[in-house]
């Protein structure tokens, strides 16, 4: 077996990818969306009828302009992720505006929204994971949709504090963002590369599985934004992992034996110290960490770009 048919036998695979052909080639289990992956795909013209569809349901729309181009966009991210699940067998990530990052009540009512829409196109909650970055107030709304049984991923991860806070909350899914991680480190060493059993980011996916599973909780850990393939193969054995196209490609073209990484079993033995987080510990000791600020507000920034380019196309086209 190739690399990426051994890592399916420890780590469910996600495609992090808003290409649909992509999917059926790699069989991943869940898929995760983004502004920025919807964007490239609705510019392609074999995605035109969806952009097409929600233009047509949204413009139908009462209200103003910025009204109607709202309501597209949620259509627009919904026909995605129903066509998705026509591919993959479980479920989709379906991104919050990140211009919500700080408003728990904004947060709630949108994914409310955006999980009505889904089951009006007879999607059942159960496959849809609702993305919200991890501000004290996305974990939060998380907290109260989870009790609804709105499932959430929380995304722009970078903090052990923000770990810790998404289990408190009993969300479903974390993704802690390796890649950027990683990208902070090596610009701030001044090198241009940091092996895998080394890399910062894939040490903090190491903590944070091993404490989750120590301490029992049920929260799923999903590796995010990789790099290189030295940090997917690092963290072999992780509840699941989202991989781009190239890489999983890169993978599927590899020779030789996967070592697992990460076991809770072994996890359960660790010497590790349970903690609880308040609303001011929270930010204290993610504040502490100059890395996780910077990376979440860019994070927020960048998400928040490309969600505004969207607007801009879905505008142009209404």
């Amino acid at each position: 077996m190739n690399i990426l048919e051994q890592l399916k036998k420890h780590t469910q695979v996600v495609a992090d990818t808003g290409d649909f052909e992509t999917m059926r080639r790699f069989k991943p289990v869940d898929a995760t969306t983004n502004p920025s992956l919807i964007f490239a795909a609705a510019q392609k013209e074999e995605y035109r009828h969806l952009v097409d569809k929600a233009i047509q349901m949204g413009s139908k729309m009462g209200g103003t302009s910025e009204e109607k181009v709202s309501e597209t966009m949620d259509l627009l991210a919904v026909l995605f992720g129903t066509e998705i699940l026509n591919i993959v067998p479980r479920r989709v990530s379906t991104e919050v505006d990140a211009r919500l990052s700080f408003d728990t009540a904004g947060s709630i009512d949108k994914a409310r929204k955006l999980i009505r829409l889904y089951e009006d196109h007879g999607i059942s909650r159960e496959k849809i994971l609702i993305k919200l970055a991890s501000t004290w107030e996305g974990v939060k709304a998380a907290e109260k949709l989870e009790k609804e049984g709105i499932h959430c991923n929380l995304t722009l991860l970078f903090s052990f504090a923000q770990a810790v806070a998404c289990a408190e909350a009993d969300v479903q899914l974390i993704s802690p963002f390796v890649g950027r991680i990683y990208d902070w480190h090596k610009k701030e060493r001044g090198v241009d590369h940091i092996p895998g059993n080394e890399d910062p980011g894939v040490l903090s996916v190491h903590k944070i599985y091993n404490y989750y599973k120590k301490f029992g909780y049920e929260t799923e850990v999903m590796g995010a934004s990789f790099r290189n393939t030295e940090e997917i193969m690092e963290l072999a054995g992780c509840d699941l992992l989202t991989i781009s196209p190239s890489l999983l490609g890169e993978m599927e073209d590899m020779e030789g034996k996967l070592e697992v990484k990460l076991d809770p079993k072994k996890a359960a033995g660790m010497d590790m110290e349970k903690i609880h987080l308040d609303e001011k510990e929270f930010r204290w000791m993610h504040n502490t960490d100059a890395m996780a600020v910077e990376k979440l507000s860019e994070g927020i920034r960048k998400f928040t770009a490309d969600i505004e380019k969207l607007e801009e196309l879905v505008a142009r086209n209404l």
